[in-house]
């Protein structure tokens, strides 16, 4: 096989403005598809970053392409999904510009990003979905993947019902005159406690789904699909979908792109959480 890093530099040298319109299939030939799919959310970071070469070779700091401009322009171009129509034209060039101009990358270790992963539980003896938020976690061992949130929709339903205020249930101001006794009246019906809370509650849902899945009210069944959020990029989220079709388009690619302004992350959060 030609030696494809060869060609690159050529082609740089020689038309260095064409190279980002160009994909694999122009050098390739045949195995254009093996090659520009992203297997795997490594490769992702890699091919983000300048850290392969187009036939899959890890590249380090004493490479000459590595974290190299006409490399990075070349696999920004090709980690969105084109077939998206959530994705405007013109954010897109702003994003990839923005990251070859000011030189900024992912870090696997760097935090900031969240894995979405959408299972299958038995639930009371029904199959229910469960979606599953984790995070890296340092540890002794390096780090590992850790529980950061749940959302299940049964708990969103009980605990935080869609009433209005008006017309929830509520303790007397007066109650304490009467040394509380009406608390009688609120644990007769135990599932709706959480009507009687403080305004700045919220649910944690994940000590919820934990206690009763080690009381075996949850059965495993399977994961239905991944996905990824990145926040390390100021200013800027991201999506991370495994997209898979007959395309040399596909693999894990960007999905979803939204400018952020500062201070709205937590807001974004949120949204993903269901909260």
């Amino acid at each position: 096989m030609r030696s494809f890093i060869l060609l690159l530099s050529l082609i740089s040298c020689l038309v260095p403005d064409q190279l980002q319109a160009q994909g694999f299939g122009e050098y390739l030939g045949d195995e254009s598809i093996l090659y520009s799919e992203t297997k795997q959310v490594n490769q992702f970071f890699r091919r983000f970053n300048g850290e392969e070469d187009p036939e899959g070779k890890r590249l380090y700091q004493q490479d000459s392409l590595f974290h190299s401009n006409s490399l990075r322009t070349f696999y920004l171009s090709m980690l969105f999904d084109q077939s998206s129509a959530t994705m405007a034209d013109a954010d897109q060039e702003r994003f990839n510009g923005e990251m070859i101009g000011q030189q900024r990358y992912l870090d696997f270790h760097g935090g900031s990003w969240v894995a979405e992963v959408n299972c299958t539980f038995m639930y009371q003896g029904v199959a229910r979905p469960v979606i599953l938020f984790l995070v890296l976690e340092e540890a002794n061992v390096g780090s590992k993947w850790v529980f950061k949130d749940v959302f299940f929709a049964p708990y969103k339903q009980r605990l935080t019902p869609g009433q209005s205020e008006a017309s929830l249930p509520f303790l007397h101001p007066l109650s304490h005159e009467l040394d509380f006794m009406n608390l009688n009246k609120v644990f007769r019906e135990p599932e709706q406690a959480s009507q009687f809370t403080a305004a700045e509650y919220r649910p944690d849902f994940l000590t919820l789904f934990l206690y009763e899945l080690s009381e075996g009210k949850f059965t495993f069944r399977n994961v239905n699909e991944v996905k990824f959020h990145f926040f390390q990029i100021d200013g800027w989220y991201f999506q991370l979908s495994d997209i898979q079709r007959q395309d040399p388009n596909r693999g894990w690619l960007i999905t979803q792109l939204l400018s952020v302004p500062s201070g709205q992350e937590q807001k974004l959060l949120d949204f993903i959480y269901r909260r």
